[in-house]
């Protein structure tokens, strides 16, 4: 009997040395601290990465339903199926003076309406040619001191002009059809983003992490949105989709921000990371977002992959997928590539995962040789996927199993953009066509 009150008595006085501030053990902040700390530590804890096939004997047959310009002013960024069934038997080049921050960059090609392609060489040298490798016309802005510096170019066109904004703060404008300079400006901080135009604005996201709206015309700023800085500068290109007069961006801390296209206000805000986790933010490398049937796709390098309304910002579903590649919307699906090397097929209503399958077993040594993934298509009946190792893997989207590996190049080249059934890669110093 004495036993049980001694326990009873020691229950009561262990329960009275709650976590309050009256004991005198705890102060407030700490209490605040560690349940925030242990609030934290549910929501955001590590996740074990996916490294295993799941349904590899399944087969997925998609409706041939070809997305029409889908490298052109392309404002939610889903590639969707691309008709495309080139041989790749053949590959011509344009060469260019080597970017020599290609590696740390994600520099893009852009095609216009008009089948011309605009890219750029390490001293900021547009270069315009047609879809024959043939060069229309090359023009350079930039100062000598400015040329030292090695710009990034970033691009967007409408059919007469280009406009450009570039990694030490310039943007300006191009005539299209001659590469005359119409106007340049200067902002406060360098730029690392898309460029979008719609209608007569164009939009564009700086080192800052705000975005930013100017005008065609003359490039005055009409207004801008502020979002929290990162103590870090990362040199990740940031993404945005434009849909129903609506931008939805994503910062270099995860934060995706919806803002109203017209007087630039706030309409949701949704964090994808925890806010004190300081230390992540200059890893963290998200992929583009994609919009499709108002919902936002995007993953990330923290094994998260994020299914968004576009509508309010609420989190559909979340998944364990770990890619910072653009991935795809196809017949209600969404693809992806995870840096292990999985060809992920995920159920887009809820995120179950309905395939996955090793394609980088076709590699011999892929771990070993620290093979990555960089970026991939889907066209027709087949995915190719560009790694850092030069190669292109061919896989059959029925199967999801690699069928065949080519040589492009020694070192890291971009994701296939499609031409008039004719693939272009980038790589640090040329443009490759492949048909």
């Amino acid at each position: 009997m004495n036993k049980i009150l001694n326990f009873f008595f020691i229950f009561l006085l262990i329960s009275n040395c709650s976590l309050d501030t009256k004991t005198g053990l705890w102060s407030q902040s700490e209490i605040i601290n560690s349940e925030k700390k242990t609030v934290e530590e549910k929501l955001f804890e590590d996740t074990k990465i996916y490294e295993k096939e799941f349904n590899p004997e399944l087969k997925i047959k998609l409706k041939s339903d070809f997305k029409k310009n889908s490298f052109v002013n392309n404002l939610l960024n889903n590639n969707g199926i691309i008709n495309f069934d080139g041989k790749l038997s053949k590959i011509s080049k344009y060469k260019f003076s080597k970017i020599s921050q290609f590696d740390y960059y994600q520099p893009e090609l852009l095609i216009t309406d008009k089948n011309t392609f605009f890219f750029f060489d390490e001293k900021g040298s547009i270069l315009n040619f047609s879809d024959n490798n043939k060069l229309i016309w090359k023009n350079n802005i930039y100062s000598k001191n400015e040329k030292k510096q090695n710009p990034i170019l970033y691009f967007a066109s409408n059919n007469k002009t280009l406009i450009v904004t570039d990694s030490i703060a310039k943007y300006y404008a191009i005539n299209i059809r001659n590469g005359e300079l119409l106007w340049s400006k200067n902002n406060s901080a360098p730029f690392n983003s898309q460029v979008k135009i719609f209608k007569d604005k164009f939009f564009a996201i700086d080192f800052e992490n705000i975005l930013r709206c100017y005008s065609i015309s003359d490039g005055e700023e009409i207004w801008n949105f502020k979002s929290e800085k990162s103590f870090i500068k990362s040199q990740q290109k940031l993404s945005f989709i434009i849909n129903d007069n609506r931008l939805v961006f994503i910062n270099t801390l995860g934060d995706l921000s919806s803002i109203d296209i017209n007087s630039g206000n706030l309409v949701w805000q949704t964090p994808t990371q925890s806010s004190a986790i300081y230390e992540n933010y200059f890893s963290l490398k998200n992929s583009d977002i994609i919009a499709e049937n108002k919902t936002i796709y995007f993953s990330n390098n923290k094994n998260e992959f994020f299914a968004i309304d576009e509508r309010n910002g609420v989190i559909k579903w979340k998944q364990n997928i770990n890619s910072n590649l653009r991935p795809t919307f196809v017949d209600g699906l969404v693809f992806t590539v995870t840096l292990e090397g999985y060809l992920a097929a995920i159920d887009a209503r809820n995120g179950n995962i309905v395939r996955m399958t090793n394609v980088l077993n076709i590699v011999k040594n892929y771990k070993k040789k620290n093979i990555k993934p960089e970026g991939f298509i889907i066209a027709n009946d087949k995915i190719y996927l560009s790694l850092n190792n030069g190669r292109l893997i061919i896989i059959n989207t029925l199967n999801g199993k690699p069928v065949d590996i080519k040589k492009i190049d020694n070192e890291k080249i971009s994701r296939p953009y499609i031409l008039n059934n004719n693939m272009f890669i980038i790589r640090d110093n040329a443009i490759l066509k492949l048909n």
